[in-house]
């Protein structure tokens, strides 16, 4: 925070009264002149006396109210701490699965092996992260989807309701038509150009009144562009009664309604089978809608010149009655 002034050459002008004393006209008087002004002595004592007195305390009283109409002609403001500005993004809402096949354990987050909602969290977040500029929301569904986070530039705050989301929250099914509809429902309010929705799912779509591709029309029709993500491993190794075996974790997952949703909204459709490539598009979702531009910050300004304007005012005040009362 600092106090600045928006025209420093004003006070250039402070000298301009000595310079008008000095050089006005009338102000120099002649010695022969000077003397038949005042025919009596004791006239001239008066004089003297009364000169002597406004020389000290009008002659203060003129300086700080000369300095301060200076001082405020100057326009002095003060500058407050940087503050960033919000960029002009995208409104965009992340649609998270979080049935009970979300809780498969066939991804890996560095040598640990976690379930696919963990690794979601990881990945999303980092995403999120990287979204500077754009308003961010949160839809999480299983048997009926809800709006977990508004659309909000807090983006930390979005992370921690992601963080804190658990399989089975929404129900155990997957209601993908109906989250698609809550989010066209909160997105086309938006007054924003680019409106987004990134839904995420392993399954298929087996609960909610809303058939997907229906939805996806609705969203066309908003100009809302939907891309669609398909997580899980085609292989896993599990125990049997028989021994280890090989099966298909994913097998439920219905790549042609998320291709149709995609392709509806022209939006794209992605497969993510380990970590690594659901990190990878996130990636690519970055490069089709581009983040915004650098952040920019500007400095809250707030003007002072009505406090030097004061003082010259109240000092005014202050010669005017001296006078009438002298």
């Amino acid at each position: 925070m600092m106090l600045q002034f928006s025209w420093p050459w004003v006070f250039l002008l402070l000298p301009v009264p000595l310079v008008i004393v000095k050089y006005w006209p009338g102000h120099q008087h002649e010695p022969d002149t000077a003397m038949l002004q005042v025919p009596f002595l004791t006239d001239f004592e008066e004089a003297e006396i009364h000169s002597s007195t406004l020389s000290w305390g009008t002659l203060f009283l003129l300086t700080v109210c000369w300095i301060s109409l200076v001082a405020a002609a100057a326009r002095p403001i003060w500058q407050g701490e940087p503050v960033a500005l919000q960029l002009n993004g995208r409104d965009m809402f992340l649609a998270i699965d979080l049935s009970g096949s979300m809780e498969v354990e066939d991804f890996t987050l560095g040598s640990s092996q976690v379930n696919r909602l963990q690794a979601t969290k990881a990945v999303a977040g980092d995403f999120l992260e990287r979204r500077k500029g754009d308003r961010i929301g949160l839809i999480l569904f299983g048997s009926q989807p809800y709006v977990q986070a508004p659309l909000t530039f807090d983006r930390s705050t979005v992370q921690a309701f992601l963080d804190e989301s658990a399989i089975g929250l929404a129900g155990d099914k997957t209601a993908i038509g109906d989250a698609i509809g809550l989010a066209v429902k909160q997105l086309r309010e938006m007054p924003a150009e680019h409106r987004v929705l990134i839904l995420l799912t392993d399954g298929a779509n087996t609960a909610g009144a809303v058939d997907p591709i229906e939805a996806a029309q609705f969203a066309a029709q908003e100009n809302i562009t939907v891309y669609t993500i398909g997580v899980g491993s085609e292989e896993m190794t599990v125990s049997t009664l028989f021994g280890r075996r090989s099966v298909n974790p994913s097998r439920d997952l219905d790549e042609k309604t998320l291709q149709a949703i995609a392709a509806t909204t022209n939006g794209k459709y992605f497969r993510a089978k380990n970590s690594k490539e659901l990190e990878e598009v996130y990636r690519l979702i970055d490069t089709i809608e581009p983040i915004a531009a650098d952040e920019q910050w500007y400095r809250p300004e707030r003007s002072l010149h009505y406090i030097p304007l004061s003082l010259a005012v109240l000092f005014a005040l202050l010669l005017f009655f001296r006078k009438a009362t002298s």
